[in-house]
């Protein structure tokens, strides 16, 4: 009989061979759990948690109706994490190379910058590779991506672009184009401020961004991993006291007299008499800040506020604020001037050749007479000194020499050297408007105070802003300064009206039917800023309206104007009278329930 053999052994043997498996695992066990725990732990860290930025969401500005004039769009910053293209983790050893190839026509980049970029440093875990793209750019590489994904599970090569990813990154646009650039600036490829008021509100507008750290494998987002978050704080909206219409206005017209006149530059001002706010702040030429690339730097400032340059004639009306509110001189003060007028080391002469005028102090202002504001600022004072400490007194409290309030990036504050300062020729120019400077704004803040009834307001460009509450602040009120009496303002205004209205007057050319027009002619030789010597013309006009309910001023300038007229009355004139015609309609503003004072310009000297 076959007899089996005991199967005892062969039981012991196994259960032995068990036990010695399981102890190899309960070793390995404690070795992984225990002994080298932190180690392991270490490595499973590595590459598996990626911090991503939040954006936030910057603030727009807008004009004072609302209206959108800088906001943002989605977009994105494509990203990588250069570690998870090295040859062990991505199993090729070309991986940036093949990476690099497959994005640059997406991104519209040479493969051989993104490769750089993707090998610079191996081991980081971020890396931009192309800011501000569109969600269209996004969507071709997730979908070049998910075929990659593909591919490797059916083990045709490896996803090369598992650590490409996206950080919503909000892109900033300006639906109106060059409207107003000059005073919104442009962002920089970070998306933070880089001029304007995009750089003076930077910091409000900018919010502040937050962060998100996940867990990933394989260039994904583990769903069941963790994740940590800090939420993006919004940037405040900005509500400017800028009118879009106006600035329009403003800005068509000086863009086309600084082409017709083959000037360098020109900027007109539009401010409300009443509250200091800017409706209009116009450059020409001006600049796209969607794209800033192509356009001459000198464009991208703001040169109403920055550029510094003798007023000329304009500044009359501060010398003559001062005469009549010392009583030294009324308007209807009789002076002689002569065809030369010696003083210092110099025969001081007009804009034309004459005969001995008879004039009032209003014909002085009206037909503009350097040697009349001279004779008549030398009855300040009982000495040289004297008479230039006040007059320098008014030209301050007139806002030249000092910042104009705006706290605008690159602003100047004019050049107004100290009485005891001046030579012996700015005695006799200063009062007349050269050997100072001043800005484009500083020079409308003149006429305003007047307008005001002899209060300056300064000057605002900012009504106020909106946090990401929903709460509206308004700006803080502006500073006001009296600069000289409500009858003294009033008497000033009615001599402005001569030098438009009465055909003597230099500012015909500035008239609108209708309404009386207060304003002064402006024609001063030019600083080259080049050179440092005089070369050329700056052409301006001031003036408010109605003049006898001043609702806006207008100021305009253009500096360096080489074809036709030099003059400010012919150059700058019919653009007050355009940017004025239009602010007024805009506005609503009645016309004038009054006719002109017609103050005499000129006296018979026999009488």
């Amino acid at each position: 009989m076959l007899r089996l053999g005991s199967p005892r052994p062969r039981l012991r043997l196994i259960s032995l061979g068990l036990t010695l498996v399981m102890l190899i695992f309960v070793v390995r066990l404690l070795q992984v759990q225990a002994v080298d725990a932190s180690a392991y732990s270490a490595k499973a860290n590595v590459n598996r948690y990626i911090p991503v930025k939040l954006s936030a969401e910057r603030g727009s500005i807008t004009d004072r109706n609302g209206v959108d004039l800088a906001t943002t769009v989605d977009a994105y910053d494509i990203t990588a994490a250069p570690d998870l293209l090295a040859p062990k983790t991505a199993k090729t050893r070309d991986a940036p190379r093949q990476a690099a190839a497959l994005l640059a026509p997406i991104l519209g980049k040479e493969p051989a910058e993104l490769e750089k970029k993707l090998t610079d440093n191996p081991a980081s875990q971020y890396v931009v590779l192309a800011r501000q793209q569109s969600p269209q750019v996004w969507n071709q590489i997730k979908d070049l991506k998910s075929a990659l994904d593909d591919a490797a599970a059916k083990g045709k090569g490896t996803n090369v672009l598992a650590g490409v990813n996206r950080e919503a990154h909000s892109k900033r646009v300006y639906p109106n184009g060059d409207l107003a650039a000059g005073i919104l600036g442009f962002v920089d490829a970070d998306g933070r401020g880089a001029a304007g008021l995009e750089q003076q509100l930077d910091k409000k507008l900018g919010g502040k961004d937050g962060k998100r750290v996940y867990a990933q494998s394989g260039g994904h987002q583990v769903p069941t991993g963790d994740v940590k978050e800090q939420p993006a704080v919004p940037g405040s909206d900005f509500e400017l006291t800028i009118d879009r219409d106006i600035q329009w206005a403003a800005q068509s017209a000086i863009a086309d007299q600084v082409r017709k006149s083959g000037a360098d530059r020109g900027y007109v001002i539009v401010q409300d008499t009443r509250t200091g706010q800017l409706l209009a702040l116009a450059n020409a030429p001006g600049f796209d800040p969607n794209d800033i690339t192509t356009t001459n730097a000198d464009a991208l400032g703001n040169a109403a506020v920055s550029d510094a340059y003798e007023p000329g004639s304009v500044s009359k009306l501060m010398s003559m604020a001062a005469v009549l509110q010392e009583g030294v001189a009324r308007w209807d003060t009789h002076v002689v001037v002569p065809n030369r007028l010696p003083r210092a080391d110099r025969a001081f002469a007009d804009d034309i050749d004459h005969q001995t005028w008879y004039l009032t102090l209003n014909g002085v202002l009206a037909k503009s007479s350097n040697i009349g504001t001279i004779l008549a600022t030398e009855q300040l004072g009982k000495t040289k000194a004297e008479k230039n400490q006040i007059l320098y007194s008014y030209l301050r409290k007139f806002g030249i020499g000092r910042p104009t309030g705006l706290g605008f990036p690159g602003e100047t504050p004019g050049i107004l050297a100290r009485p005891q300062d001046w030579s012996a020729s700015q005695q006799y120019t200063i009062p007349f408007g050269q050997g100072l400077s001043l800005n484009a704004v500083q020079a409308a803040s003149v006429y305003s105070t007047i307008a005001n009834g002899g209060e300056r307001i300064a000057p605002t460009l900012v009504r106020g802003s909106r946090g990401p509450d929903g709460d509206f602040t308004a700006a803080s009120a502006p500073e006001k300064t009296r600069v000289v009496s409500k009858e003294t303002a009033k008497t000033l205004a009615e001599m402005l009206e001569s030098v438009v209205d009465d055909q003597q007057g230099t500012g015909t050319k500035a008239k609108i039917p209708g309404y009386l027009v207060a304003g002064k002619t402006g024609t001063s030789n030019r600083v080259d800023p080049k050179t440092g010597r005089y070369r050329g013309y700056t052409a301006s006009f001031a003036g408010f309206a109605p003049a006898d309910k001043p609702r806006l001023t207008v100021y305009c300038a253009v500096q360096n104007p080489t074809k036709g007229s030099y003059f400010g009355g012919q150059v700058c004139g019919p653009v007050y009278k355009k940017v004025m015609e239009f602010g007024l309609k805009a506005l609503q503003v009645p016309p004038s329930g009054k006719q002109p004072k017609r103050l005499p310009v000129s006296y018979n000297p026999g009488q």
